[in-house]
């Protein structure tokens, strides 16, 4: 027998959220200022760079100077030297970025094949600091996925507080001995347990505004890894999850919709607490 019907997935498809994002989702100002920071002394010693029209000769004196400071060249080209990004030489060599920063040539064929030389002598930019905290906020928008799920987290766990559920996060899968078994290699950390009296609930949360691979490839993980942990007397597995993304993996969610029996959003989560609340 199905664990809904499909009256009940028409129902919960058309509750689905467009965001769960507020203002404050958009950019980490803190840390992108903090990313800016930490490299400031290197960026301000580059300054000495601005409006040089012999580009090279002052290449070469900061470089006798204070070798360092081109360590941190790779954000003016909004990467990071632990990307260890690559690039095709004129050799058609594949190289790393950082490779560049070993000698005033690599420095100088870095400035020249990026258009940076042109951005220097010319003064297009004014301060590196400033610069550079600008292309970290930039990157920080590859960080907002993550934060779309740590948003739904904040709001269960402050569900949970107001309602005196008491909760563990990030819980592993090894510490309960017989659903490690059953999941074999397929461990994993819960987001959330609560437990009450008679059950131990093992929660999955997340949010998707967008579509993409990823939909479909959690759906089918918690179809197969719900039978299993429901299986066990004593444990339930539970989904919170909600955005309208999984509209572009409707089929799959609607799998998996009639297997797991505890899959809320967040307009439904208030059932599921309303439970706990009762047990």
């Amino acid at each position: 027998m199905a664990a809904h019907t499909e009256k009940q997935f028409e129902e919960f498809l058309g509750q689905l959220k467009e965001t769960n994002a507020t203002l404050s989702f958009y950019t980490d100002f803190e840390k992108a200022y903090s990313n800016a920071y930490d490299i400031a002394i290197s960026l301000n010693m580059l300054n000495f760079l601005i409006g040089k029209k012999d580009l090279r000769g002052a290449v070469e004196a900061l470089w006798q100077r204070d070798k360092t400071a081109f360590d941190v060249m790779d954000i003016l080209i909004a990467t990071r030297k632990e990307n260890n990004r690559k690039f095709l030489d004129k050799n058609k060599e594949v190289r790393s970025i950082h490779s560049l920063f070993e000698n005033v040539e690599g420095v100088m064929e870095f400035l020249t094949e990026t258009g940076l030389d042109d951005v220097f002598i010319n003064s297009k930019i004014n301060d590196l600091v400033d610069y550079v905290f600008g292309v970290e906020v930039g990157l920080d928008t590859n960080a907002r996925k993550n934060r779309s799920g740590k948003i739904t987290e904040n709001l269960v766990k402050t569900i949970c507080k107001t309602n005196n559920i008491k909760f563990k996060e990030q819980v592993s899968s090894n510490n309960y001995p017989q659903i490690s078994q059953i999941l074999g290699a397929d461990q994993k950390v819960f987001d959330f347990v609560i437990s009450t009296n008679k059950t131990t609930y093992l929660i999955e949360v997340n949010f998707y505004s967008g579509g993409g691979s990823k939909l479909n490839e959690v759906a089918r993980s918690y179809s197969e890894i719900a039978p299993k942990i429901n299986g066990i007397n004593g444990f339930e597995f539970v989904w919170i999850t909600d955005g309208v993304g999984w509209k572009s993996a409707k089929n799959k969610l609607k799998e998996a919709f009639y297997i797991i029996p505890r899959i809320y959003n967040l307009t439904t989560l208030p059932e599921f607490i309303k439970e706990l609340k009762d047990a």
